[in-house]
Formats: C-alpha cells, structure tokens, sequence
C-alpha cells in the first residue's frame, strides 16, 4: 500500500497515556516514522472548543496541563515545539476561502489533546504546531466541512492531526477508575462500526453516527469524535482510511487510529 496521506486521525487516550503509551503509542510512532518529517503540523483537539474556527498563532505555545487528579509527572512534561504564524495564515486563508467563519487567537497553547500524541510522534518537537479549535454545538458535518477546506494543506507537506477518540464516555471511564469493572459492550460495538464504515468510506452514515445507539453511549456530546470527521474532509474524496491500530485502553477508551490512503 502506498505511504499514507498528511493526515491522521489519532487517539489521545486518558492523560495516563503519556506515562503508558503501550502498543497504542508504539503504532502512533511507527505511523510517523512513514510520514516522514512535515512542514508544520496543524492539531485538531477537542479540548479547544469555540464558536467559530480558531487558529493559534502563538509562536511559543505554551503546554496546557488541563488535567486534575493524575500522576504528578504529567505536570512536569513539557512540549517546546514553536508555533506558525506563515502556516496558521494559510490555514486562516483556507477557511475563509470555503466560506467559513474564522478567528485567531494569539496565545493559545497545546492542550493534552494535542501535546499527548505529537509527544509520542514527533518527541523532539522540532516541527512547528498550529492549533485549531472545534465547534461541538455546531456538529459532525461541520467538522467534516471544517476539513475539506484543509485539504489542499495536506498536499503541501502540512500535517493535518486529527486527535480525539473512537469512544469517550467520560462518567464510564470515572466508573471504572474508581470502581473497576469490565469493559461495556457498547465500546467495542462501536468501534467495530466505525471500523466498518470507515473501511467502506460510508462518510453520509459516519455523519449520522448518532442514529446508532451505541453512538450516543460511546458519545454522550460530539467533541471527542469531530476530528474524525474532519480528517475524512481533509483527506480527500478519493482517500482509503485503514486503521493502523485498534484497541481498548481503560475498559471504555477505543485507542483506534486511522491512516489514508
């Protein structure tokens, strides 16, 4: 199969994944190496959400530990990648070019959704970052629209990192830490679904992802699963994804990942 595509849908997993990237971690790493080296990298986190499309143009951004009651070495990790400003225009231009609202924001940093998983891809962070926020009220076929109109960044050696995951249920996963537990049907239900239609590239049935009900229970509000839709906008038509990891990590986190191409 051909090299992928500059676009990635990763997991960010639980803070703890930072400290135990495990297998997860171990293919998210090798995945890059296949990349090769990008001009700059442009995150999609859902820990940044707005109303509008918002682009960092820090040119130091700071790492965000938005994170309570975890290990106390993950306060201590930084990630000193630097920021922008030239890729975070083009990435401002790209929105506007496709008729979308777009703000920018001169200090945002790299919240662990972001910081997490270019860690583990690119850990001497030495490839520029620019943010770039979601809009959960405005929902999957927005995010979606959001990555059409990065598409042409993709073919110009700019990394388009979608980082979110396949399930998030946020009250399971407090459940299950605190009380332990096995893993609810509905986590690998769900992925198996996604798996499915991403293979088939189903991308009017990923949309209404929330007619299935394992959906809603992997997904009690949208944030975690919109970069998904925006890595299938900003990969193309014409894209194959594959999954270049599948599993499950704390009983209700599918750490799923998908390449295209």
């Amino acid at each position: 199969m051909t090299a992928p595509r500059s676009v990635l849908f990763v997991p960010h997993g639980s803070p703890m994944f930072a400290l135990h990237p495990g297998a997860a971690g171990a293919a998210m790493t090798q995945v890059a190496a296949q990349l090769g080296t990008p001009r700059a990298i442009v995150v999609v986190s859902p820990h940044w959400e707005t109303a509008v499309p918002t682009v960092g143009f820090a040119t130091r951004p700071e790492t965000i530990h938005d994170f309570g009651g975890f290990d106390p070495r993950l306060y201590e990790m930084q990630y000193p990648a630097t920021g922008c400003p030239e890729v975070a225009t083009q990435v401002v231009n790209a929105l506007q070019t496709a008729g979308l609202p777009v703000a920018q924001d001169a200090l945002r940093g790299l919240d662990h959704g972001a910081w997490i998983p270019l860690r583990q891809m690119f850990p001497d962070a030495d490839v520029p970052v620019v943010p770039l926020s979601v809009q959960s009220h405005l929902g999957p076929e927005h995010a979606y629209r959001v990555g059409q109109a990065l598409a042409g960044l993709a073919q110009q050696g700019i990394l388009v990192l979608a980082s979110g995951n396949i399930t998030h249920n946020l009250r399971d996963f407090m459940v299950v830490r605190m009380q332990g537990g096995a893993t609810p049907a509905y986590v690998q239900t769900f992925a198996d679904w996604i798996h499915t239609h991403m293979t088939e590239r189903d991308v009017p049935g990923l949309l209404a992802y929330r007619q299935q009900a394992s959906g809603q229970r992997a997904h009690p509000s949208d944030e975690h699963l919109l970069p998904l839709f925006t890595a299938l906008g900003a990969a193309g038509a014409d894209a194959q994804p594959e999954a270049f990891f599948r599993g499950i990590s704390d009983h209700v986190i599918a750490m799923d990942g998908y390449a295209f191409h």
